[in-house]
């Protein structure tokens, strides 16, 4: 193989190599949100990585599918696409099985996620998210538990009410103010929408131009600017507080309130979401950290995707969290880690002569359910322990042939620099001991 023939080392621009370092903190921080969706009583759940295009064509917005989404024809020229969110797997998943799952539906998932974007803090093309759905109940209590979840996350992961927000607000508010206030066609209100999305990330004279090319009036850009800016001081004294929708947010208020968790929230009105299947509820979580001020992640209720695949109407309310994200905001907040080596154990190898007995010695510590290395190779033993010394292995176990006449073993503790010789049955005991600190 010549030069121009050797493979690239550097991965897919937008991807990421996870070395092991890698997979230790992301496992822990994975752990967590697993532990809290668990302890709500949610469940675990999967899908496959293709999905038909229709699928994401339907429902999932137009930049998504425009822009983001990787697609392709199969060999049997169906058309596919690499999923680039869970939410439409969900809800195709319950349709197929809609009479045989009781309700409410609690499931989260750990998807693999693809989006064709520009690569850049927070934002890569290849990401995994940690996704909560419950479905099957229109009460306003499962957007009020959804919210809940997000929030014990982060507090699970070490954040605290000064490191986060969570910015709530509600579609049909909107969809109330667009119609009854305003006056907008239905025609217009997805870009609307659409214009209050992006409105944080441009120029404030961007934001009236497009409202403008769908023809808005200024009084009606004038009003959109009024009510995006109400605040819980003052929207009890607009005409949207008439609206179901604000009836929504004020129940979810009062639940949080109750919890304890309000003071986690905040009401934001310009949070809409960009994805076209939300109908009630929606929120975002935002970091405080000056530098790093922006949505880290967010979710909402989805009435009627779950129709798309079924005569029967199944509501749902849900959040997906990137991993990329929460990984930033972790640094930001030195909140990162440091797990528990993956090697608790080393056996260190005398000679060759002594390999069967170093090898008995190691399946017996991973009987007693430790994680245990043993050394293949009869180095010096001043390298072997330093190799041990290099991966952070806290005990190491060596057992020469005056040990083995005797049976005993030498125990060496790499971060107290102790060393003791114990008998082979004390060896399960004074490793426990050990690492306990005892």
């Amino acid at each position: 193989m010549n030069k121009a023939e050797k493979l690239s080392v550097v991965s897919y621009r937008g991807t990421r190599d996870f070395y092991p370092e890698d997979m230790r903190i992301r496992s822990w921080i994975f752990d967590r949100m697993k532990e809290t969706a668990m302890s709500f009583g949610y469940e675990e759940y999967d899908g496959p990585m293709l999905e038909s295009f229709e699928l994401y064509a339907a429902k999932s917005g137009e930049e998504l599918v425009n822009e983001q989404l990787y697609h392709f024809f199969d060999r049997a020229d169906r058309h596919v696409a690499i999923r680039p969110e869970m939410t439409p797997t969900v809800a195709r998943m319950v349709a197929a099985r809609i009479n045989d799952l009781s309700r409410p539906i609690r499931w989260f998932s750990f998807p693999n996620l693809w989006r064709y974007e520009k690569p850049q803090r927070g934002r890569l093309r290849e990401h995994w998210q940690f996704n909560v759905d419950i479905l099957g109940s229109d009460s306003i209590g499962a957007d009020q538990e959804i919210i809940e979840i997000a929030i014990q996350v982060m507090i699970r992961l070490g954040a605290g009410k000064n490191d986060f927000r969570i910015h709530i607000s509600n579609r049909r508010m909107l969809t109330y103010f667009l119609h009854q206030i305003l006056d907008l066609p239905e025609g217009i209100w997805g870009g609307v929408c659409r214009a209050i999305d992006k409105r944080s990330k441009i120029p404030h004279e961007t934001f009236e131009e497009m409202l403008r090319e769908l023809e808005l009036t200024s009084h009606q850009i004038s009003e959109l600017g009024r009510y995006l800016s109400l605040s819980h001081q003052n929207i009890d004294q607009h005409p949207v507080s008439e609206s179901d929708g604000y009836g929504e947010l004020r129940q979810i208020w009062n639940g949080l309130s109750e919890s304890g968790l309000d003071t986690f929230c905040t009401l934001d009105l310009s949070i809409v979401r960009g994805l076209d299947y939300y109908t009630g509820t929606v929120f975002e979580m935002y970091d405080l950290a000056p530098e790093n001020r922006r949505a880290l992640f967010g979710g909402g209720r989805y009435d009627n995707l779950v129709g798309l695949f079924s005569k029967d109407r199944l509501s749902g309310v849900g959040f997906g969290m990137g991993d990329v994200t929460v990984r930033d905001f972790l640094e930001i907040h030195g909140l990162i880690p440091n797990p528990e080596p993956p090697i608790q154990v080393h056996v260190a190898l005398f000679n060759e002569e002594l390999r069967r007995s170093s090898g008995a010695i190691a399946s017996l510590l991973r009987s007693a359910g430790y994680r245990t290395t043993l050394q293949l190779d009869p180095v010096k033993l001043a390298k072997q322990f330093k190799w041990a010394d290099s991966k952070s292995i806290p005990i190491v176990i060596l057992q020469g042939p005056d040990e083995k006449k005797q049976n005993l073993v030498q125990v060496k503790n790499m971060l107290t620099h102790s060393q003791q010789v114990v008998s082979e049955r004390d060896l399960v005991e004074t490793v426990r001991q050990s690492l306990a600190g005892d």
